[in-house]
């Protein structure tokens, strides 16, 4: 299992908004998530609007990113989300990637 580390920006005065949302994500969109392969998502956020995400997943992030890029539900879930991020874009389309370099098991 490959762990995935990743952050993105969302605006700091939507940031109540966009946590309020994510305690209500559309259950085909989880659905999508699992069957995607993305096992133990979680998402942690900052004041400035920094979001740390993480997964396990038996593939890559660019592999279990495409697998959810192809489904319907991703699409309208990203464009809705959307307006919440610094660049103005999918926010799926804005993950950085981060380096594992260390882990205890």
């Amino acid at each position: 299992m490959k762990r995935v580390g990743f952050q993105f920006m969302i605006r700091p005065d939507r940031l109540a908004e966009y946590k309020e949302l994510h305690r209500h994500v559309w259950p085909e969109m989880l659905d999508a998530l699992r069957a995607a392969g993305w096992h133990n998502y979680t998402l942690f956020l900052r004041d400035d609007g920094l979001v740390f995400g993480y997964f396990e997943t038996d593939d890559s992030l660019e592999v279990a990113r495409s697998r959810m890029a192809a489904t319907e539900v991703n699409t309208r879930w990203q464009q809705f989300m959307a307006p919440f991020t610094l660049a103005d874009a999918r926010p799926d389309e804005t993950f950085m990637e981060l380096e594992e370099y260390f882990h205890l098991d």
